[in-house]
C-alpha cells in the first residue's frame, strides 16, 4: 500500500515537473519576444524616434528589452529548478514570477487609470511635440547635416501612406521648397503613391497621399495601436504566470511530501 502511494507520488511530481518544464519554456519564448519587440522598435523604427523630442518613446523601448531579458532570466532559473528538483530555487522563481506580476498589474492600473483621466486627448501627441514634429518635418527636410531626418521623413511618409505634418500644405511653409533641390515640386516624391524621381510636382489627390490630419494623426494612430497590442499580450503572459505559480505551489508541496 504504502509503496503504491509513493509510486502514485512520484508520478504525480513528474506530472508537474513537465507541466511546469512546458510553462518554463513558453514563458522563456514569451520573454525573448518581448526583448525582439523592443530590439525592433529600436532598429526597425529608429526613423520615426529620431523624428520626435521625447524621448519617452526610445526609453519604453529599452524598458521592453530589459523586462524581457528579466524574464528570460526568471524562465530559465524555473527550468534549473524544475530539473533539479530544489526547493530553494522553486521559492526564488515563485517570488520572481509574482514580483513580474504584481509590477504588471500595477503598471495595467495606473494605464487604465491615466487613460480614464485623460480621456480623450490621451491618445494625441502633446501640443509642444506637435509643434516640434512639424518644424523637424518642414524645416530640416532636404537640409545640410539633416540626412537622417530627411530619410526618417520619406520612410514615415511612405509607410504611413500620409504627406505633411498636419496635411500636404505644411510643405509651401518649408525651407526645402524654397531651394534648387524642390525643382518645381510641391511636395517631396515620398508623398506620392507611386514615388518616381519628380513626382511631387503634383499635389493632386490621385497622385499623392491627402489624409487628414496628416502623418501627425497617422503617427499617433500607429503609436496607439502597438501600445494596444503590447498590453494585449503583458496581460496574457500575466494569467500565463498565475498558471505558473500554482505549478510552482503543487511541485513544492509534492517535493516537500516526498522527503517526509
Amino acid at each position: 500500500m504504502a509503496d503504491a502511494e509513493e509510486k502514485t507520488n512520484s508520478c504525480g511530481t513528474i506530472c508537474l515537473k513537465y507541466l511546469l518544464f512546458i510553462f518554463n519554456l513558453f514563458f522563456w519564448l514569451a520573454g525573448g519576444a518581448v526583448m525582439a519587440v523592443g530590439i525592433w522598435t529600436l532598429v526597425d523604427k529608429s526613423d520615426y524616434i529620431s523624428l520626435l523630442s521625447s524621448s519617452t518613446y526610445s526609453a519604453a523601448a529599452f524598458i521592453l528589452i530589459g523586462a524581457g531579458a528579466v524574464v528570460v532570466f526568471t524562465g530559465m532559473l524555473g527550468c534549473c529548478a524544475t530539473i533539479r528538483e530544489q526547493r530553494g530555487l522553486l521559492i526564488v522563481f515563485f517570488v520572481l514570477l509574482l514580483l513580474i506580476f504584481l509590477l504588471e498589474i500595477t503598471a495595467g492600473i495606473l494605464a487604465y487609470v491615466y487613460y480614464q483621466e485623460c480621456f480623450p486627448l490621451c491618445y494625441q501627441l502633446n501640443a509642444e511635440l506637435r509643434a516640434d514634429l512639424k518644424e523637424r518635418m518642414v524645416q530640416n527636410y532636404q537640409q545640410p547635416g539633416q540626412e537622417h531626418i530627411t530619410r526618417a521623413i520619406d520612410h514615415l511618409q511612405q509607410d504611413l501612406k500620409c504627406c505633411g505634418s498636419n496635411s500636404s500644405a505644411d510643405w509651401r511653409e518649408g525651407a526645402w521648397i524654397h531651394t534648387s533641390i524642390a525643382s518645381k515640386r510641391l511636395v517631396p516624391d515620398s508623398c506620392c503613391k507611386t514615388p518616381t524621381e519628380g513626382c511631387g510636382v503634383r499635389d493632386h489627390p490621385s497622385n499623392i497621399y491627402k489624409v487628414e490630419g496628416g502623418c501627425i494623426s497617422k503617427l499617433e494612430e500607429f503609436i496607439l495601436q502597438h501600445l494596444i497590442i503590447l498590453g494585449s499580450v503583458g496581460l496574457g503572459i500575466a494569467f500565463i504566470q498565475i498558471v505558473g505559480m500554482i505549478f510552482t505551489c503543487c511541485l513544492y508541496q509534492s517535493l516537500k511530501e516526498e522527503i517526509y
